[in-house]
């Protein structure tokens, strides 16, 4: 199966498949990927992360998780999302966790390492069009809001979510399908132990 690389960008390219259907019929398939030729999974079969999404407790009010409401050219509105981004060279997840908390928000992550390994394995995003996965990591949230660190690029806004604003969020907003499925785990969360849900 041929595989060419139609895109030359730092982030994110368009790849060609000569793929063949379950009859044996050629046809073109087209995927994006962060991977550069060479280490795009349809090659390496890896299993490794790309990026991570960061489920933060806010550490003083463990009834209540950091979220962000941030633009996204795409659709060109504002999307409900948790914070999230893509793992550098020579990081590991937990430290990108850490970094990309800063950035975005301004607050310190503490990394949750209890409960089930298991849980923050690497999952595919959307294996119809990319090859990528990304692993979640869990912690605790605190210090004080800032965008002193943030992206020019990045429009965002930085909340602060109890269960009844989740609720509300899922009904009438627009959110990422990976923040809806966190969201929805948060609604289950007992405040008192809110990383009770990886004791699985």
């Amino acid at each position: 199966m041929g595989v060419e690389k139609l895109t030359d960008n730092r982030f994110l390219n368009l790849y060609h498949i000569d793929a063949r259907s379950a009859s044996g019929q050629p046809f073109d398939y087209y995927f994006a990927s962060r991977n550069d030729a060479d280490n795009i999974k349809i090659k390496t079969k890896e299993v490794r992360p790309e990026g991570i999404v960061i489920y933060p407790v806010l550490k003083d009010e463990p009834d209540k998780v950091v979220m962000i409401r941030q633009y996204r050219y795409p659709l060109d509105a504002y999307i409900y999302e948790f914070p999230a981004g893509c793992i550098d060279p020579g990081e590991t997840k937990e430290m990108t966790a850490v970094r990309e908390m800063k950035e975005e928000t301004g607050l310190d992550f503490t990394v949750y390492e209890g409960g089930n390994d298991s849980l923050r394995n690497p999952f595919f995003i959307g294996p119809g069009f990319t090859d990528e996965t990304d692993a979640s990591v869990f912690g605790y949230a605190s210090g004080t809001v800032a965008d002193t660190q943030r992206e020019d690029t990045e429009t965002l806004e930085v909340i602060f979510v109890d269960k009844k604003e989740a609720r509300r969020i899922l009904k009438e907003e627009r959110v990422c399908l990976r923040a809806a499925y966190l969201l929805m785990q948060f609604l289950q969360m007992d405040a008192s132990a809110p990383f009770a849900f990886l004791d699985v």
